[in-house]
């Protein structure tokens, strides 16, 4: 990719982590999952603005791709890439968590405003992922599914029976990515349930796996772009809580309320 098309993405990724801070500090008391939401930034930054066929436009066409976000907690990600993507408006995402608001802690399937299935229960996006996927197939279609999962959601059973099914399929329109920030809610992955080597796990139930700096746009665009003779794993390697130099690897800000100290701070970081 050039430069500049890949400065463009910078910004549009520092708009995004903007958008989360605003969004975080107007929620108060209901607060947010902040820190997993910001590791996923530049991954859905690339999706959104360099590989998906998604718009306004195509939003309820059968020939759109798929973002299904299995690690829901994160949502404010989804929201705020949907605001960059003009597919629902800033003024939507100030109303997160508010009552009647569209946009709560976990996504509600809502296709007119892009987001594909309700996911609150981890474990569960990749099932979905694998219906879609061999639905598009079998209707004739060359759209693609891409699903976000959690590295911790990954203890869950339910992802290794869909990931032995995925290569069962042979769904090369299925592309699984990791968002690998080695935390989940009460600690670091090592210290709940340690997972391994999942890179090495997923080349065993015989996916086409690659390993990648979650929040290198170049490396991630790379590999969005490689053809692939079945499933596809990204295993992308991030930082829980990215752009805030209080909340990158602190596991305190999984879930917590943003005081109007700490967005000016994150704020200003931002703009320097």
């Amino acid at each position: 990719m050039s430069t500049t098309n890949i400065n463009q993405l910078i910004v549009k990724s520092s708009k995004i982590r903007k958008n989360i801070l605003k969004a975080a500090y107007l929620a108060g008391s209901s607060s947010s999952h902040f820190g997993g939401a910001l590791s996923s930034v530049d991954i859905l930054t690339a999706l959104y603005f360099s590989e998906m066929n998604i718009s306004i436009d195509n939003i309820n066409d059968q020939s759109r791709d798929r973002f299904i976000l299995s690690k829901g907690h994160g949502c404010l990600s989804l929201y705020s890439t949907l605001v960059e993507k003009n597919i629902i408006s800033s003024k939507d995402l100030e109303k997160f968590e508010k009552n009647g608001s569209d946009l709560l802690g976990h996504p509600i399937i809502n296709r007119d405003i892009g987001i594909e299935f309700s996911n609150g229960s981890l474990g569960m996006g990749l099932s979905l992922g694998i219906g879609s996927a061999l639905a598009i197939k079998k209707k004739g279609l060359i759209s693609r599914v891409f699903v976000m999962l959690g590295d911790g959601e990954c203890n869950e059973g339910s992802v290794w029976e869909s990931v032995m099914l995925g290569h069962s399929l042979n769904l090369d329109n299925l592309v699984v990515i990791v968002d690998r920030n080695n935390f989940q809610q009460t600690g670091s992955n090592k210290e709940i349930l340690d997972i391994g080597n999942i890179t090495k796990i997923f080349k065993g139930f015989s996916w086409d796996t690659h390993e990648i700096d979650g929040h290198n746009l170049n490396e991630i665009i790379k590999v969005l772009k490689l053809k692939s003779n079945g499933p596809k794993a990204i295993i992308a390697n991030t930082i829980k809580g990215k752009g805030f130099s209080f909340s990158e690897n602190n596991n305190d800000w999984h879930h917590k309320i943003l005081t109007k100290e700490m967005y000016e701070l994150a704020l200003k970081e931002l703009n320097d």
